[in-house]
């Protein structure tokens, strides 16, 4: 296959996954949810809507269109996360776009999204077939990228030096506040808190806010999203959060879903927000900023193909294989 053919193939990719039948989309995602309970049917059809969005042939093609695509195959293994839906699947589209086999070993907690993406692809064009295999170990590859935690990174570090690689490690995103925001852009910024439970690395997790920052009609705005307090799981981590800063005898606010304390720390726990005055915005730990002069309100959860995780071109690294 050419880079043209690929290209057609995941814009066709986009629009069955756009158009798939009610019926069947109900047991996809009903499927998803048995596997893990954070994948509500909100939260996978949002991820299926994101990638909708970027697999469009014209945005393809710009994408691709300054990368020197190489003619030797390389077998890349690429270990994904399984933090909130599909989150893989643009490691899936650089290493197939790139034209590379593809070595993929999904998350335990996200099998049933990505198999029935690769699924569709391969009956959209056969030839992706020996492109592609699931495998358990990553033992015979010649590149790697891998999504895991600070801890698991150390591991991907040593185990994989001797190849090229993409190793990635926790990271998390702040916004930063000046007070004169509007409702709706304070509306908005609830969607980069609550989208996917918080649970991905642009969700935010931390606020730079003015001194002395009224926080109430932010709170009261966000009562639009109280139905994260639906899900078993969420509600866990709030009671235990809760318990926690009481017995600790941390001020903070609580509007019956959320927790919001001042802390210097960047990645809050599920179900609490930070916030401070002042916070290191080049940290190597923030993936995005959003703000009225960043990330806009609203679309940190929204990322287009050029925005790669932990800032490192994965089209570049893989063009140079």
């Amino acid at each position: 296959m050419n880079l043209s053919e690929r290209i057609s193939a995941f814009a066709k990719l986009g629009d069955a996954l756009h158009s798939i039948e009610p019926g069947d989309k109900n047991v996809l995602i009903h499927n998803a949810n048995n596997r893990n309970a954070w994948f509500t049917p909100q939260q996978c059809d949002l991820a299926l809507k994101g990638i909708c969005k970027f697999l469009v042939k014209d945005k393809l093609e710009r994408w691709t269109r300054d990368y020197g695509m190489s003619a030797n195959v390389k077998k890349v293994g690429v270990v994904m996360a399984g933090n909130i839906p599909l989150v893989g699947f643009h490691d899936l589209l650089c290493v197939l776009i790139s034209g590379h086999h593809l070595a993929a070993k999904p998350s335990s907690q996200d099998t049933v999204l990505i198999r029935y993406a690769v699924e569709q692809l391969v009956n959209i064009e056969p030839q992706f077939q020996d492109y592609i295999s699931f495998v358990e170990r990553l033992n015979d590859v010649d590149a790697v990228i891998a999504t895991g935690s600070d801890n698991t990174s150390r591991y991907f570090e040593y185990y994989f030096r001797n190849k090229p690689h993409v190793i990635r490690k926790n990271r998390t995103s702040v916004a930063v506040l000046h007070g004169d925001e509007s409702d709706e852009q304070l509306v908005a910024l609830g969607k980069d808190v609550f989208s996917y439970f918080g649970l991905g690395c642009r969700n935010v997790s931390k606020l730079i806010v003015p001194k002395d920052y009224d926080f109430r009609r932010m709170l009261g705005l966000w009562e639009v999203y109280s139905d994260v307090a639906n899900n078993h799981k969420y509600v866990n981590n709030y009671d235990y959060n809760k318990s926690i800063l009481l017995v600790n005898r941390a001020p903070h606010l609580d509007n019956g879903f959320l927790l919001l304390t001042e802390n210097e720390g960047l990645v809050s726990p599920i179900s609490v927000l930070y916030y401070a005055t002042s916070a290191d915005l080049k940290s190597d730990k923030i993936q995005c900023v959003v703000s009225a002069d960043g990330v806009p309100f609203g679309k940190s959860q929204e990322p287009e193909l050029t925005d790669y995780a932990d800032n490192v071109d994965t089209l570049k690294f893989l063009t140079a294989l």
